[in-house]
């Protein structure tokens, strides 16, 4: 067996043992809710009405159960199996017990019907080589053991044979391994659909094919030095969803790809939560930046920034130093010329200095004043614009009433508002530049894609201490995603049994998530939550406690409205939804 062989396949002589099997069948296993450990396995002793006796199997202790909380347990045969479909008693118990018992044996990867569950094993594997992509090329599902190459390839069959686009939703919570299996997804088709080993058709046609191929390896570094930040749930996570869209010619060779992303959490370029970073780039720079690089770029140490509030923390185990010049690499293999990648940085270098100028309110009036314009003079040097334009743009910007314009006066709180928009504002446009550079480079054929594959992998659902406007974005896309599995999975799927006459009575899963949606995002009577702000956010003296009191006034009775409106995610919601409306 070989070290990858036991990750895929497991010890094979574990199932179908006689003695478990009898032992199964004379004690009356059952699976039992357990506070610690979510089930524990038990012996079904005796049952008293609507209550059992149930003796646990690792203590030996005798506990009282309800018959309703009691799941059955599969026979042993069924251990460790590949697809979860084939459980006779598909319960949640038998589900998790499945997963954990995989999961300990290596088996990271596991079947539930149409679906692969993967459960993150926080460590490299011995399952990705050029060998196990190979393995799995062209092979039936159900012949090799379940892997993400599986899927992809399933995929991949099924447009060629079909001819149909086809795509693939990665879900999860946040740091579950969305982002890393996107990019093995891409990494099996930039193998398998690869033209660079077809013969010499086009002539040096062929060569760009390769290339192409590289690039698109290429694109998930640099977008995850700009986009990804470390947080206290995952050190590498994905700060934006993306879908990254592979188009094939009619003989299946990759001729394109193109990537789409979605809400970037801008607000991290400005502050971040205790015991976390900011977004990748601005460390690798730090760190990796040679002299000549450093003097260019106006780089200071890590301490001198205000928007890098926790200093230089370092992540275990990674080399921002290695990253930096890995990113440069990338954009080398990109064919992103030397002077857009400093023009980049210069943008990089100019967020974390607008960090650093600093107001005061002059002494008789509430206008605000820049003492010392150090930061001012770095950020224009950087960005190549006029420093007293900047600064006037600033403490007394022009605004325009009716034909005029006239100058306004910023108080000290205005002017630090600006700025830090001003910064999120510039992140966000140069992440944006930076998705359509990589997508000029990935696009260079002239031919039509006749089909394409499509991986979403967006930003997994979280809850944090403090829980800004992006969570809750993040959070209700998750839910519509979820709602969308459960309508497919559960809904559609019985009113297929039902046109097909298949005697069945409809069963509610009580999974509808459709309330807690309309609350977001319904646009009319009585308007969600989205609806109300857009609304809030157009009066201009609108504060925190007005929008609140508006999604009271109007959803105050909503079940899943909360008794207690006066949380502090309340109170800051509609300062995080201004800035990001800005």
């Amino acid at each position: 067996m070989t070290d990858s062989d036991k990750f895929l396949y497991g010890d094979r002589n574990t199932t179908g043992n006689p003695m478990a099997q009898a032992d199964w069948a004379t004690k009356k296993l059952v699976w039992v809710p357990s506070e610690k450990l979510g089930f524990e396995a038990g012996s079904l002793k005796e049952e008293q009405g609507e209550e059992c006796v149930v003796e646990l199997t690792d203590s030996g202790k005798k506990v009282k159960v309800n018959k309703d909380d009691i799941q059955k347990m599969n026979p042993p045969k069924f251990s460790k199996v590949e697809d979860m479909a084939e459980l006779t008693c598909l319960n949640e118990a038998s589900v998790l017990h499945n997963l954990k018992e995989r999961y300990y044996s290596g088996l990271i990867y596991t079947y539930s019907g149409l679906f692969c569950v993967v459960v993150n094993p926080y460590k490299n594997l011995p399952i990705y080589s050029e060998d196990i992509v190979n393995m799995y090329k062209g092979k039936k599902r159900h012949e090799m053991p379940p892997h993400i190459y599986a899927i992809t390839d399933t995929a991949y069959r099924s447009m060629m044979q079909d001819r149909e686009d086809q795509s693939i939703l990665c879900t999860g919570e946040s740091g579950a391994g969305k982002t890393e299996n996107t990019k093995k997804v891409i990494q099996y088709l930039a193998h398998v659909a690869s033209s660079f080993k077809s013969k010499k058709e086009q002539g040096n046609a062929v060569l760009s094919h390769g290339e192409l191929e590289k690039q698109l390896l290429q694109a998930n570094p640099i977008l995850e030095a700009f986009g990804n930040a470390k947080t206290v749930k995952n050190d590498n996570s994905s700060r934006f969803g993306k879908f990254i869209r592979i188009n094939f010619d009619v003989n299946g060779y990759i001729v394109g790809a193109n990537i789409e992303t979605y809400l970037l959490e801008k607000s991290r370029a400005i502050r971040q939560a205790k015991e976390e970073r900011s977004f990748h780039i601005f460390y690798y720079m730090l760190t990796g930046a040679g002299d000549k690089l450093r003097s260019e770029l106006c780089l200071e140490d890590y301490s001198k920034y205000r928007f890098l509030s926790n200093g230089n923390m370092t992540i275990p185990g990674q080399q921002d130093t290695d990253l930096f010049n890995e990113t440069m690499d990338a954009f080398q293999i990109m064919g992103i010329p030397e002077d857009e990648r400093i023009g980049l940085l210069k943008i990089v270098s100019a967020v974390m200095q607008l960090g650093n100028m600093s107001f005061k309110k002059e002494r008789h009036s509430d206008q605000a004043s820049m003492p010392d314009d150090t930061a001012a003079q770095k950020v224009c040097h950087l960005l190549s614009i006029n420093v007293t334009d900047f600064t006037r743009a600033i403490l007394s910007p022009r605004i325009k009433v009716g034909r005029d314009y006239v100058q306004k006066a910023q108080t000290q709180e205005q002017a630090e508002f600006a700025i830090e928009a001003l910064a999120k504002a510039s992140y966000e446009r140069m992440f944006r530049w930076l998705v359509m550079r990589i997508n000029k480079a990935l696009d260079k054929t002239k031919r039509q894609g006749a089909s394409f594959i499509g991986i979403l992998d967006i930003a997994g659902f979280e809850i944090f201490e403090l829980n800004s406007f992006e969570q809750m974005c993040i959070n209700y896309t998750n839910e519509k995603l979820q709602q969308l599995f459960n309508h497919t999975m559960f809904i559609l799927e019985q009113e297929e049994y039902q046109r097909e006459g298949i005697e069945w009575s409809f069963i509610d899963f009580g999974l509808d998530l459709q309330p807690c949606i309309d609350l977001i995002e319904k646009p009319a009577g009585p308007p969600g939550i989205l609806a109300l702000l857009d609304e809030e956010c157009w009066f201009p003296k609108a504060t925190d406690k007005s929008f609140v009191e508006k999604v009271i006034q109007e959803q105050g009775t909503h079940p899943k409205v909360p008794e207690s409106q006066e949380t502090q995610g309340g109170r800051r919601f509609l300062h995080h939804a201004l800035c990001w409306k800005g």
